[in-house]
């Protein structure tokens, strides 16, 4: 197994505080790594110093395979808002495919469109601006993806994807044989993908193979045996310390070398690991909460002629804890500036929302903190106490939070919104940029909140932690209610498949000793039109799963050569998006 990677020595610090010194380390081919660290600690630096976009402040050795294709998504994808989706990647193509001949950079540009339709952006003369976030996301990463690079560094590539652009490219990362270094927050998504976790801690690189969960279990494995080396060196160092205390002046001379031992042994000994972890005891309180909460009576909310919600009913609930998802662009941001009247002045809205009169509400809005240049961490915070909790310390009171790191800045984001103590509390993608040790924390938090909760998330971890109930957002405006987690209705659309699936491999072996095709029973108040489409729709579906497990068993089989590998990838993708779109309305025609 080739070595893809060498690190040796390599340093990065702001100011007086060290990221990270002298660190090393390995990747092999064929490794698929997740590096989970604090924010802050130094995971972006780290990522940009290995592709080339930074320097390490030691010099030190970074050395890839000769002849490997190397490609780098960045956290933040830099663009033009008033160019066209084609022309945006055409313009960053001349960079990415410097060393591509002619047809080899026609090939490129056929395969970003491939992929870009597997992402379900189809309309490549759409300008960026009209882009939502995830949809700005996927385009960076269908021009990362369609290189087919040998090493693929990874920055956050699941921040602002919806679920469905999540599990095809967690599909994707998963049967490649790309070698792939990345940091994510998902830890579905990493456990799926990932079969080594890199730890950035205190400065120094610690690699664990296996699962998230075992990353958790060798690392307080790793930090028991610490404490306890430790414990031994304190015990020397009492013996040691008689042994100072008892030894004359002028006999000291000899042991010079035990002084100086000593002297070491006190350092090593104040060395005890203790992880600060972020507390939310004091923003735990909520305002209290009278028995209307938000009340929408046949609401309806158009941009132009585009429909976000369509005679939306529903009586927001005390204690309701509900997750809103559906795919990027159907209004889900929509939806919750709606429920806060904030939604621009360009937007048509019919129908009613009445809010209660004690409701308080918590807005944590996706586009992140608003502040001015030259603010710092205490003048958007000014309480020091809670700063000491959300693990901003004395040294960081005076940073400027232009300075900070994203998930630091996100943190310092959610403390001023928890601050206020809402008693309904809305969160647009809270997961982006927070690290899982903080979205563990925040995730215990919601569970015990007294009040209300809408959080718009396609972190389906999180989502199956907190959620009870979700409203699905289908596009043109239908939403639908379930009653249960994501992975309950993820497990409900596939249980519907599979049972489709069935009747229509039964219907197909009945056919021709009946001689007719056995229609399924009539559903209630659906026209014969409407029973027809519900039919095909279940065969269609049916016949796509069918189609999809073939296709993966070929996958899986190895015997593909690389052009039919190619098509039967772009092909599943193709199943997903077609999927999605059948499963939804056959959700709408199996409500009527």
């Amino acid at each position: 197994m080739a070595s893809y990677l060498q690190i040796e020595n390599i340093s990065k610090s702001y100011g007086p505080k060290v990221l990270f010194e002298n660190i090393g380390f390995n990747i092999n081919e064929g490794d698929k790594i997740a590096l989970v660290a604090p924010n802050g600690a130094g995971k972006t630096s780290l990522m940009r110093i290995l592709a080339g976009k930074d320097k390490s402040d030691s010099g030190g050795k970074i050395l890839f395979l000769k002849d490997i294709l190397i490609a780098f998504l960045e956290q933040d994808y830099d663009y033009d808002p008033q160019a066209s989706i084609i022309s945006q990647i055409e313009a960053h193509s001349a960079d990415l495919t410097s060393g591509f001949d002619a047809e080899r950079r026609a090939e490129y540009l056929q395969k970003v469109r491939e992929t870009l339709s597997n992402f379900r952006l189809h309309d490549t003369s759409m300008k960026m601006c009209e882009l939502s976030g995830g949809e700005v996301k996927r385009v960076a990463l269908a021009e990362v993806l369609a290189l087919g690079a040998d090493f693929l560094i990874m920055d956050e590539p699941t921040n602002h994807l919806d679920i469905d652009a999540i599990e095809y490219l967690e599909s994707y990362l998963g049967r490649s044989r790309c070698t792939l270094l990345m940091v994510t927050h998902d830890r579905y998504f990493l456990d799926r993908v990932c079969n080594i976790v890199m730890e950035l801690d205190r400065g120094a690189v610690y690699l664990y193979r296996g699962n998230y969960q075992n990353y958790l279990e060798k690392r307080d494995e790793r930090i028991s045996n610490y404490n306890a080396q430790t414990d031994k060196v304190r015990n020397l160092l009492r013996r040691e310390l008689e042994w100072i205390h008892a030894t004359p002046c002028a006999r000291t001379g000899k042991a010079q070398y035990r002084i100086n031992a000593f002297h070491e042994l006190k350092d090593r000994a104040e060395q005890v690991y203790r992880t600060k972890q972020m507390s939310l005891d004091e923003v735990q309180s909520s305002s209290r909460l009278g028995t209307k909460i938000i009340d929408c009576k046949d609401l309806s909310c158009f941009y132009g002629d585009d429909c976000y919600l369509d005679n939306f009913n529903y009586k927001f609930q005390r204690r309701d804890k509900i997750g809103i998802v559906g795919r990027n662009g159907v209004g889900k941001s929509t939806f919750i500036n709606l429920m806060t009247d904030s939604l621009d002045s360009s937007a048509r809205v019919t129908g009613e929302i009445e809010r209660g009169a004690s409701l308080n509400i918590g807005y944590y809005r996706q586009s992140g903190i608003e502040f001015k240049p030259g603010e710092t961490v205490l003048d958007i915070v000014g309480d020091t106490r809670l700063l000491e909790q959300f693990l901003f310390p004395h040294d960081m009171w005076t940073t400027r939070v232009e300075k900070l790191s994203g998930g630091e800045r996100r943190r310092l984001y959610l403390l001023t919104v928890l601050k206020q103590q809402p008693n309904l509390l809305i969160l647009d993608e809270p997961t982006n940029d927070l690290d899982i040790v903080t979205l563990n924390i925040l995730e215990e938090y919601l569970k015990e909140f007294k009040g209300s909760l809408m959080i718009v998330s396609h972190d389906r971890h999180f989502l199956d932690r907190i959620v009870d109930h979700l409203l699905v957002f289908c596009g043109d405006g239908v939403v639908k209610d379930f009653i249960g987690n994501f992975s309950e209705y993820r497990s409900y659309i596939k249980d519907y498949e599979a049972k489709a699936a069935a009747e229509s491999r039964a219907a197909a072996a009945a056919e021709p000793k009946a001689g007719k095709t056995q229609n399924l029973p009539q559903k209630k108040k659906l026209s014969y039109k409407d029973q027809r489409e519900l039919d095909m729709l279940e065969k269609e579906l049916a016949a796509l799963a069918e189609e999809k497990a073939e296709l993966e068993s070929q996958i899986a089989s190895g015997s593909l050569d690389y052009q039919a590998l190619q098509r039967a990838s772009g092909r599943i993708g193709e199943i997903i998006s077609l999927t999605d779109e059948k499963e939804m309305r056959w959700l709408e025609l199996s409500d009527i």
